[in-house]
């Protein structure tokens, strides 16, 4: 079995899903902080290319679609509260 760099993206992508559950677990990070969203995207994004690249799987992309899309909507979120 040969790794491509899809496949790698798909790891760090599960690596930082998993960082943030835990460091939001853990106290280290709030759930809506800056930080939190930022793994959580990157995350979905390297699982979403690995899906695109690699095996394609529907509702693994549809989750990490939305996934994607909610960490977005709470950095958009974010910087408009703290624009005011």
């Amino acid at each position: 079995m040969s790794l491509h760099w899809y496949d790698f993206a798909g790891f760090v992508g599960v690596i930082l899903m998993v960082l943030a559950f835990f460091l939001q677990q853990s106290g280290r990070v709030r759930g809506d902080g800056l930080s939190n969203q930022l793994l959580n995207a990157l995350g979905a994004l390297g699982v979403l290319l690995s899906l695109l690249f690699g095996a394609f799987n529907l509702s693994a992309f549809l989750l990490e679609s939305v996934w994607l899309a909610i960490s977005v909507y709470g950095m958009a979120r974010g910087a408009r509260r703290h624009s005011r």
